[in-house]
């Protein structure tokens, strides 16, 4: 405790102290120079290099190692009269040299310490190359697969993206890397699933879907925020001075900078709220935003208050990121590949979908075909926004099959077919939406397993007919290949669980867990109800499946205020893992409730008989809601469901509350 306190202390006296440099800087500097501190380049950008020249530069994206930042660093501070060093940043997403599962994989590991770690140590690697602040995590929900960006969060439920979210801050933070939560906000709610496209929705849904996974990045301490390229309420988020200024600032009192995404300044044109670069610039900075990323639009403005409040916040960051006392990176610094940490990050990212007849786990023994187009890929194992990974250094599937020692045959000799099949790494993340995410179907002419690379859901009813075994692998990073072997042989018992709904077909879409409900709800057996003529109404794969090796059972669910607890019992015959699962619905309210809400999870490990007792706790702001006076919690009744039971809690006279 004593410790603690010392330490807060200090950072008190390191705040204040840096405050004071900030503001004699401000004392000293001219319009140009404080507008050069909200500009960010790329190194290959024309405007860069006068710009550097002149000290106006406030920050450069895309300088990925040690010798190439400390260049700019130099050419920087000996271009500025005040000596102010650059802040060097990068799309550090899922790992920079050691490539982890892409963010999507992670969170069908449902470990908030995975996740957690795999950025301690991007952070890590990132560090050693001159980089001080990453744009990541991103923590858009997203509900729609045909959006590419699904693959960079976790998914589609805001309980379990802002566990996520508050892991990466805090694993980024932790080693000195300052992080960046983006698309602030709703970008993932594209309309059509089409990149940049706008997002419209009611205010409720953007305040309990879309919002929380910010908050909760913002309440680990996240240092900066991206706003997103979309529209929110016909206002782009660039410009939107109620997401920045009303909620972000006023409402979670974030003290840290903004920074546009790449020229989404400018950009403002195209959305036709601004005729010229100035009066874009004009309306982002009144709005909040305190860098302009790659188009030079901040030169274009004025004096003003709101400009020495952005580049207040921007040195803040600087002194954070440690670049005022310490601007260069040691070229000499290599750190190893953390392939240890990446394997057992990947084995639990793989959901097992299907497993007809206990085809799998595989036996070394048996004669086995490796089979599809993505079978020796390492290139896109990797998955998007890859960093400096290499698929030099990546262990495709077929590699680590062979490593694990599998008896691979031709074809037409084996007894068992692994199909590698699913998407490239092109296919997914940014500007890579699909109008269709069917998986191409192939004939299944003997006992197949088939593996799935991908960065998004993919269609697959025919699949989930005809092949016995369905892994989904996601993309997995550098040691995929051994990870996918170490589960398909069962050296490891599969974990994962789905943080987002397999629709059956591209048609089904949007679909997911937390829907309203209807006033007709389906009935297969009643045309006027909702639902399709053409498929059943139920994904293929709901939100929270995964399966195991092994069993669970579940008894003993109680309820007591808002304390829920059940027993949890590995019923099978080997050790494994199980992803408890709460969900809640709020039966009667003055507002329709979606049919249910993930409100709590933990990872439990068991041995074969043993039993564990699980406890959630429910907080008011569990049972919360938006209206048009705010966030409120009535009382009623809850549905509750641990595992496969349900039970009903009774909120009598809830206190108010506190979303902040």
């Amino acid at each position: 405790m004593q410790r603690i306190a010392v330490a807060l202390l200090l950072f008190t006296f390191a705040a204040r102290a840096d405050d004071a440099r900030i503001e004699a800087l401000l004392r000293q500097m001219t319009l140009e120079e404080k507008l050069g501190q909200l500009s960010q380049y790329v190194p290959d950008q024309p405007e860069m290099k006068p710009a550097l020249e002149k000290g106006l530069v406030g920050s450069v994206l895309g300088a990925v190692d040690a010798k190439r930042v400390n260049e700019l660093q130099r050419a920087a501070l000996a271009g500025s009269r005040l000596k102010i060093p650059l802040l060097p940043g990068h799309d550090v997403i899922h790992g920079h040299r050691t490539i982890f599962p892409i963010p999507l994989a992670i969170a069908s590991s449902w470990d908030v310490d995975a996740a957690e770690l795999s950025a301690r140590i991007a952070a890590r690697e990132a560090r050693a190359s001159g980089i001080r602040w990453t744009f990541a995590p991103m923590v858009d929900i997203a509900r729609d697969p045909r959006w590419g960006r699904i693959a960079e969060g976790a998914g589609e439920d805001p309980h379990l993206g802002s566990a996520m979210a508050a892991a990466y801050v805090r694993g980024f933070q932790g080693e000195g890397l300052l992080a960046c939560a983006k698309h602030f906000a709703a970008y993932g709610g594209a309309e059509g699933g089409r990149d940049y496209a706008r997002a419209d929705m009611s205010e409720a849904t953007l305040r309990e879907v879309y919002l929380p996974p910010f908050q909760a990045a913002v309440d680990a301490g996240v240092a900066s925020l991206m706003s997103a390229f979309n529209t929110v309420g016909n206002v782009p988020a660039t410009a939107n001075a109620h997401l920045m200024r009303d909620i972000l600032r006023g409402e979670w009192g974030f003290k840290g900078f903004v920074v546009s995404d790449w020229a989404a300044v400018a950009e403002l044109m195209n959305h036709g709220i601004a005729a010229t670069k100035k009066e874009a610039a004009t309306k982002a900075l009144a709005a909040g935003v305190d860098m302009a990323m790659t188009d030079a639009t901040f030169m274009e403005l004025d004096t003003s208050p709101l400009v020495d409040e952005a580049v207040r916040r921007v040195l803040r960051a600087k002194f954070a990121a440690g670049v005022f006392d310490d601007p260069f990176a040691d070229e000499s610094r290599v750190l190893p590949l953390a392939r240890a940490e990446a394997r057992r990050i990947a084995q639990r990212s793989i959901v097992l979908l299907k497993n007809e007849g206990s085809l799998l786990p595989l036996a070394k023994s048996k004669k086995i075909a490796v089979t599809g187009p993505l079978a020796a890929s390492k290139a896109n194992m990797l998955g998007p926004w890859a960093s400096e990974g290499k698929p030099e250094e990546t262990v495709s599937v077929i590699e680590g099959l062979r490593a694990a020692g599998a008896n691979i045959v031709p074809e037409e000799e084996a007894e068992i077919i692994v199909a590698v099949v699913g998407e490239t790494r092109e296919q997914s993340g940014e500007a890579a939406s699909r109008a269709s995410i069917e998986l191409p179907p192939f004939e299944v002419r003997k006992p197949t397993v088939m593996v799935v690379l991908s960065g998004r859901p993919l269609a697959m009813a025919w699949a989930a007919e005809r092949v016995p075994a369905i892994v989904q692998a996601w993309f997995l990073g550098t040691e995929g290949g051994n990870a996918i072997a170490d589960v398909l042989f069962g050296d490891v018992n599969p974990s994962g669980k789905l943080p987002v709904t397999f629709p059956r077909v591209t048609g089904q879409v949007p679909v997911y867990h937390a829907q309203l409900p209807t006033g007709r709800p389906a009935n297969p057996e009643s045309k006027w109800t909702s639902k399709y003529l053409d498929v059943a109404i139920e994904p293929l794969f709901p939100f929270g499946h995964g399966l195991s090796y092994t069993t669970f059972a579940y008894a003993n669910l109680k309820v007591d205020g808002l304390t829920v607890s059940a027993d949890v019992r590995n019923s099978g015959k080997r050790e494994g893992d199980e992803v408890v699962q709460l969900y809640v619905r709020d039966v009667v309210a003055s507002v329709s409730r979606p049919v249910k809400e993930l409100k709590g999870f933990r990872r439990v490990a068991l041995r074969p008989g043993e039993t564990k007792r699980v406890t959630f706790t429910l907080t008011p702001r569990d049972l919360a809601f938006w209206t048009e006076k705010g966030w409120v919690t009535e009382p009623g009744k809850f549905q509750v469901w641990v595992g496969t039971l349900m039970s009903e809690l009774e909120v009598t006279s809830p206190p108010a509350a506190d979303r902040r």
